[in-house]
């Protein structure tokens, strides 16, 4: 099988419904398998609280464990949208190792080289 260039967007806030953790633990798994050469998660809308230590779903599943070891896989990346922390208070917080503020611009770029784009 052909190497993949994956995108995952999620936008779903930690709390309330799975679909955040629903996105991490798909993008664990992709993360996991040798044919996937690139894959990038980004927190956006009200999922940029995901990127804050301490968080954990209603079910108490902890966030930041599935964050932190999604930014330090080999060929995973974890971002934070820019203006999407801005408007929720979070520039200035402390965020969790490895996760890096993006903008629009580049999430463009890897939207345009993605072979997939995912969405949660």
């Amino acid at each position: 099988m052909a190497e993949q260039n994956i995108v995952i967007i999620i936008h779903a806030a930690p709390h309330g419904s799975e679909r955040c953790l629903s996105g991490l633990r798909v993008a664990g798994a992709l993360a996991a398998r040798d044919d996937v050469k690139r894959l990038r998660i980004l927190l956006m809308s009200d999922a940029a609280v995901a990127a804050l230590p301490h968080q954990k779903d209603n079910a108490g599943n902890v966030i930041e464990t599935l964050v932190t070891e999604l930014a330090s896989a080999d060929n995973a990346s974890v971002h934070l949208c820019s203006k999407c922390a801005e408007a929720r208070g979070l520039i200035g917080l402390p965020h969790i190792a490895g996760v890096t503020l993006t903008s629009m611009i580049e999430v463009a770029g890897w939207i345009v080289e993605a072979d997939k784009v995912l969405t949660f």
